[in-house]
């Protein structure tokens, strides 16, 4: 585990430690590999680190990430930017656990298939959409709306926590469904609240016209004009993490209010 790589936000202060970690590692032994690093070392935000893993989506069985903050805590770092020097020490000398989290799966009309960390969301904003969706192939509700999104327990504190979904404690594998601007009157109703879901789950979108839509997979975005069908599931790819130290969840989410 001596080979490494890093991905930096695009500030002084995150290219600043860039600089520095790499001169400190290479003086302990490790080595820059850009191609097949053992390491992907995130310095910045959860955004970053999110871009660090869809670069490394068809090779996260041979990487581990490990990361600083140059911001807050957050949820996929457990280091500061003032904690560097602690970083190296601990990535240098001490062993590590791992931690790793399932990725979401949604496969566009049986063939194309994107992978998120965070969620996978269908959205319209120019129409309102009309989506039938099916759990474990039966028929649950239709909804209308802007959208739909699906999270995994790392993600009902991003985006889904935004549409007031239900925050699930770390360690638990489940899915959430939560409504992007749900419409509802008399005419027509769907569940109007989020539904946490058991890890097997596959969640079914169907639609006669997704045109103008876009699946979002965290933060990237593909077009979804002439697909009928999207099946979302928890998959085997995993993200795995370094770990050095225990953080409660509790002190992580309180970064966030």
């Amino acid at each position: 585990m001596k080979t490494f790589t890093t991905v930096v936000r695009y500030d002084d202060v995150s290219k600043d430690l860039d600089i520095y970690i790499k001169e400190e590692l290479l003086k302990n032994g490790f080595t820059v590999d850009e191609v097949s690093p053992s390491i992907v070392i995130v310095i910045g935000g959860d955004g970053t680190f999110l871009h660090a893993v869809h670069e490394r989506i068809e090779e996260l069985d041979k990487v581990k990430f490990y990361g600083i903050h140059t911001g807050t805590l957050g949820f996929f770092t457990d280091y500061r930017s003032d904690q560097v020097d602690e970083f190296i020490n601990d990535l240098i000398n001490k062993k590590p656990f791992i931690t790793d989290y399932q990725l979401l799966e949604a496969t566009v009309d049986d063939n194309k298939k994107y992978y998120a960390v965070n969620e996978i969301r269908i959205e319209n904003i120019s129409r309102t959409q009309v989506i039938d969706v099916f759990v474990n192939e039966t028929e649950f509700e239709t909804f209308r709306g802007t959208g739909m999104c699906v999270s995994t327990q790392l993600g009902s504190t991003a985006y889904n926590r935004s549409l007031h979904g239900s925050v699930i404690q770390e360690g638990l594998p489940l899915i959430q469904l939560s409504e992007i601007a749900g419409i509802h009157h008399k005419a027509y109703r769907s569940l109007g609240a989020s539904i946490v879901m058991k890890e097997n789950t596959k969640i079914e979108f169907k639609s006669d016209n997704f045109s103008g839509a876009y699946l979002c997979a965290d933060a990237y975005n593909y077009p979804i004009d002439n697909v009928n069908k999207i099946d979302v599931i928890l998959c085997e790819k995993r993200v795995k993490m370094l770990k050095f130290k225990e953080i409660s969840y509790f002190k992580r989410l309180q970064s966030l209010f």
